[in-house]
């Protein structure tokens, strides 16, 4: 069942959402909102979707990026972003256990800031602990556009947005973004923008 993407705006998606316990994550109820995010992910289409996204203040999230999705793209643009297909997973009550110093700036969208995109830094490297679908501990290292993927995520399962971390010259309309960013390489694109990299 495809389900409803909330919009900035919802306080769903400004609370810190609420841990799920092991007999939780297990549960039927569970199990079908994980089926039901996964297909309204595909459907939007998104690379990850949170619970809160879809109203529910629960620590849970999916991520896929699909290959069709990159076959369209140029392989300039998939090396610089260090982008490759990520299989499905599910990760429930994350924890970020450590991040690179060195972060990157990519346009990002979300589903519930629907039409926009601005440019926003993320560490390169992220290691994340998490539980997954059947309860079982993970830790994960990601590095480049899955961890982007993550850190993307996370922030909602915490009551953030990436209009809280963008670079505020670089918020675009999606048309506009595609009409005069979209092929550029991002140094060209910050530069013409005016946008520096220190906070």
């Amino acid at each position: 069942m495809r389900l409803k993407i909330v919009q900035a705006g919802d306080p769903v998606l400004r609370q810190v959402a609420r841990p799920l316990s092991l007999k939780e994550i297990i549960s039927a109820d569970i199990q079908r909102l994980i089926r039901d995010m996964r297909e309204t992910m595909h459907d939007a289409p998104g690379v990850g979707l949170a619970a809160p996204q879809v109203g529910l203040s629960l620590q849970l999230a999916v991520v896929e990026d699909r290959a069709e999705i990159l076959r369209d793209l140029p392989a300039e643009q998939l090396a610089e972003r260090e982008r490759k297909p990520v299989p499905f997973h599910v990760v429930v009550n994350p924890v970020i256990r450590s991040q690179s110093d060195e972060s990157v700036d990519f346009f990002e969208g979300c589903l519930s800031v629907n039409g926009f995109i601005a440019l926003v830094p993320r560490a390169k490297t992220v290691t994340v602990e998490f539980l997954d679908e059947r309860a079982e501990h993970h830790a994960l290292q990601a590095v480049g556009w899955h961890a982007r993927i993550l850190q993307h995520e996370i922030d909602h399962l915490n009551g953030g947005l990436y209009l809280d971390r963008m670079r505020t010259r670089s918020f675009s309309c999606v048309e506009n973004f595609n009409r005069h960013w979209t092929a550029r390489p991002m140094a060209e694109v910050m530069a013409e923008l005016g946008v520096r990299t220190e906070r």
